[in-house]
């Protein structure tokens, strides 16, 4: 592989980190206050949900998620918080990967007629997918310093 300034698994760890970077941003610029003490979060999602075209979404966010909105409200907070100090320092990267994949599919499918939600998530997804099948930890990580997850 030739490239530029950096070497191939150099560039991965740059756009694994960056997906952190990203995920960072995203926990950072989160009302937590109005998350965890008012409900924001989950209510806003509630009526997404409400109002979505696919039954599936809405049976399965009315069995989820609605009966522990204060549960949620932190395990959503918080799980974008960890992916991205796991992208950033390469710790546990491919569980990060995966959950990062996972969280921005489900937040694709729930906000299915949010086109510029749907950007933001189909990037993030797609690059969680290529760092991970890229191995994108071999580089500038955590678990490369330890020797997790061998390429």
């Amino acid at each position: 592989m030739q490239t530029v300034w950096l070497s191939g698994a150099e560039w991965l760890a740059v756009l694994r980190i960056g997906l952190g970077l990203w995920w960072l941003e995203s926990w950072r610029h989160k009302d937590k206050k109005g998350w965890f003490e008012r409900g924001t979060g989950i209510a806003w999602a509630a009526d997404v949900a409400g109002k979505h075209r696919w039954a599936a979404v809405r049976a399965g966010f009315d069995k989820v998620v609605a009966p522990r909105p204060r549960l949620m409200a932190y395990v959503v907070v918080y799980a974008e918080l960890a992916l991205g100090l796991g992208l950033v320092t390469g710790f546990l990267t491919p569980v990060a990967l995966a959950g990062g994949l996972l969280l921005n599919l489900l937040y694709l499918t729930l906000m299915i007629h949010d086109w510029a939600e749907q950007g933001q998530n189909a990037m993030m997804a797609l690059i969680s997918l290529v760092a991970l099948f890229a191995c994108s930890w071999q580089t500038w990580s955590l678990d490369s310093a330890i020797g997790w997850f061998g390429a």
